[in-house]
């Protein structure tokens, strides 16, 4: 069975910067478009980032210039550096397989004064 992990969440104050992973196991990650999610409390998930089996990445409008996604094939993990950090990107942040039902267990991030 596909196992996916995520670990580097915490609280942070506005304007500081968060480093998410997101291991994978079971599964040859390299060949999957690999999404990261968020969930505000009391709000629905949102997509944050995906980046392609070839490297691409995109970004939703409220992250673009703040969030960089990218990937270690090699080491099956994916990395979202979440820099410039807002209290609206408080929630919790999953990674994803597109196109399956692979979704890791999320990490919190809280971002408070």
């Amino acid at each position: 069975q596909v196992q996916l992990v995520e670990s580097g969440g915490g609280a942070v104050q506005p304007g500081g910067s968060l480093r998410l992973s997101c291991s994978a196991s079971r599964v040859d990650f390299s060949a999957y478009d690999v999404a990261w999610y968020f969930q505000p409390p009391g709000k629905q998930r949102e997509w944050v980032a995906t980046i392609t089996s070839l490297h691409t990445p995109t970004y939703a409008q409220a992250v673009q210039g703040r969030f960089i996604v990218s990937r270690d094939n090699r080491n099956n993990s994916v990395t979202l550096q979440m820099n410039s950090l807002k209290p609206s990107d408080t929630g919790v942040y999953y990674c994803h397989i597109l196109h399956t039902q692979n979704w890791g267990q999320g990490t919190r991030v809280t971002v408070a004064s």
